[in-house]
């Protein structure tokens, strides 16, 4: 029978730790078995300035004159690419801030000269917040969006921009972007296309358990309605250099984590899998979750700017040898794959 909310509440609430991520665990290896899956990739950060200011986020620059803002053209975008295809990267991450400048077309070229020079590796890219930007650009709708940028060669969308879709939350963290509704509608749109995509969810701020549950139903009701999401991603709020610092000063605990990744696992029961993402929860902690109901280790990522933006002190990147070594540590079987899950021997 299907877990309901009460229950999942109960259980994140008062289930011994040991008990709970037991549990999870034992229902990843239902699905899953002993393998963690993996991507050889690297996160693209292509700009951080923004048109918003959320008030978790160290990473965005509002003022182009600002010291530290930048804002890479194409050919250094290119090269980033080349330098991690040379290496073995079988997806780009491609995320940025919402540039108050650029035209739809940009991205658009970003994409299909990316395609173009490197037909072989996954494109995944562009949050749905940046897609309802490019949409109000060009006056189009999201789902026109997406089909344009499906024909320049994106393979799959990353899942960010979710924070918390509970409205009342979501206002007090991110009032001015798009609303929890649209952020569920984008996606939807992409599952309709055919885009495969995944969905996150920022967690140890202002919220509640209630919200992170009822964060979950929506998410597990949209994959009822339209499937299409490969994986949940559980993000941990990261304090510093942003607005609720002064709010929450500290990060969640350990135990609060990996709770909120075996909840996620066993709530989630149409998900193929949950992410342990490393570069938030520091390696340590990852490895933990991975025995709590997370099947995949995300990615190599070489460069990651947003959360060391906030304070992460994770590296920037792991080799490929290295992710899998510390996969093999846990006694699992680390498993290589693309941005489609398509999977490697």
């Amino acid at each position: 029978m299907r877990m309901t909310t009460d229950e999942a509440l109960d259980l994140f609430l008062n289930a011994p730790l040991q008990d709970l991520c037991k549990k999870a665990n034992d229902f990843k290896e239902k699905l899953h078995g002993k393998k963690v899956f993996w991507v050889n990739n690297r996160q693209i950060n292509y700009t951080n300035v923004c048109v918003l200011h959320c008030r978790f986020c160290a990473f965005s620059k509002i003022k182009k004159d600002n010291p530290e803002a930048y804002d890479w053209d194409l050919p250094t975008i290119h090269q980033k690419a080349k330098e991690a295809i040379e290496k073995g990267a079988r997806e780009l991450h491609i995320v940025g801030g919402l540039h108050p400048d650029h035209p739809f077309e940009y991205y658009v070229e970003m994409l299909s000269s990316l395609r173009s020079k490197f037909q072989a590796v996954n494109l995944k890219a562009f949050t749905a917040v940046e897609i309802c930007h490019f949409a109000k650009k060009s006056s189009r709708t999201p789902k026109e969006i997406l089909e344009i940028l499906k024909q320049a060669g994106l393979d799959a969308l990353p899942g960010g921009g979710a924070e918390i879709l509970v409205q009342s939350v979501r206002d007090k963290i991110c009032g001015k972007k798009e609303t929890g509704e649209e952020w569920l509608s984008v996606h939807r749109a992409a599952h309709s296309l055919s885009i495969p995509t995944n969905a996150t969810m920022l967690f140890g701020h202002i919220e509640k358990p209630e919200d992170r549950i009822a964060h979950l139903e929506m998410l597990r009701n949209l994959q009822d309605e339209a499937p299409g999401f490969f994986a949940f991603i559980p993000l941990v709020y990261l304090p510093q250099k942003n607005d609720l610092n002064r709010i929450v000063p500290k990060r969640t605990s350990e135990e609060d984590i990996l709770r909120t990744v075996a909840i996620s696992r066993l709530f989630l029961d149409n998900f193929p899998h949950i992410k342990a993402y490393w570069i938030q929860m520091g390696i340590e902690t990852a490895m933990k979750a991975l025995h709590a109901g997370a099947s995949d280790l995300d990615g190599t990522i070489l460069e990651e700017k947003i959360s060391h933006a906030a304070g992460a002190s994770s590296p920037i990147g792991l080799t490929p040898s290295v992710m899998q070594e510390l996969i093999i540590k846990e006694g699992l079987s680390p498993i290589e794959r693309d941005a489609k899950y398509e999977t490697y021997p």
